[in-house]
């Protein structure tokens, strides 16, 4: 972890910081029996909370765990629940017809169990590059019917996007088409930065386009964050109060060590000591 001097006495103080760190980074380490002892490692080195990305809607299991059980064994870790990345995604007859009756059933049962867990945020993490605006349009209906739902429970509901957004689609950026088809008082979206910058997107240029919309962002990199030098994270996290910001998550997806908890230590350690990024952001 890293360390700042101390006022009172003179010996190195931890420095404290609200990181939320994203399960599904730590996939090929990761499972049922053991992912609270190493949400316990990820706490040592100052992650305070999880995104969750594992959420098996038929049994209503999270990790393989009842959402209550799960809770415990985070908040045992010495975390917070805080997020989750859940997807239901709609068929080509969906998309044709409008009718979302079998899809927002199932969005009733997530927001249940997830309430259950303790959850802040829900977030939708993909759905593909839209063949037209019909199709786009029929989705942008179903952000805001499924955020009203979340925002009824008490959790607010975002998107999350990779670089396909970026693209057009008839003539039209889809990124562009989402944010000005979803009403902002129901869906938020938690930009991935790094994915952004790969679709060859300027992620401040979006906060001050679309002030507000972006509660959250996924804080990555092409492999440890800080590694690359190509996402301007300076400019990033300078602009928070612009884009919304109230919490970010770090996600890998990609390491330079074999054994991966050198790249979690790394990655906090870089946002630890970032003279840019503060102690919090919750509003």
């Amino acid at each position: 972890m890293a360390f700042l001097p101390s006022c009172s006495s003179g010996e190195p103080a931890p420095v404290k910081k609200d990181m939320c760190v994203q399960m599904y980074s730590a996939r090929s380490i990761l499972n049922h029996d053991n992912y609270a002892d190493i949400l316990k490692e990820m706490a040592s080195m100052g992650y305070t909370a999880v995104e969750t990305a594992n959420y098996d809607g038929e049994k209503g299991l999270i990790y393989g765990d009842e959402p209550e059980v799960f809770r415990q064994k985070v908040e045992a870790a010495g975390m917070k629940v805080l997020s989750a990345h859940v997807s239901r995604g709609l068929s080509e007859e969906e998309l044709e017809s409008g009718d979302l009756t079998a899809a927002l059933a199932w969005w009733d049962k997530c927001i249940a169990d997830h309430v259950k867990a303790g959850m802040e945020y829900l977030v939708t993490p993909w759905m593909g590059l839209q063949k037209n605006l019909h199709d786009l349009q029929v989705y942008c209906d179903y952000l805001n019917e499924v955020g009203r739902r979340c925002q009824a429970a008490g959790l607010k509901y975002g998107y999350h996007n990779h670089a396909y957004e970026f693209e057009k689609v008839e003539g039209q950026v889809m990124y562009d088409y989402l944010l000005q088809h979803t009403d902002p008082a129901l869906v938020f979206f938690q930009m991935d930065v790094y994915w952004a910058v790969i679709g060859k997107a300027s992620p401040v240029d979006y906060f001050k386009r679309y002030p507000g919309r972006f509660r959250m962002l996924h804080i990555k990199d092409e492999w440890e964050v800080g590694q690359s030098g190509m996402v301007g994270f300076d400019a990033i996290f300078k602009n928070a109060d612009v884009a919304g910001l109230e919490n970010f998550v770090v996600e890998i997806e990609r390491y330079n060590y074999e054994d991966i908890r050198q790249s979690f230590r790394e990655s906090a350690d870089y946002l630890l000591e970032a003279p840019f990024v503060k102690a919090g952001y919750a509003k």
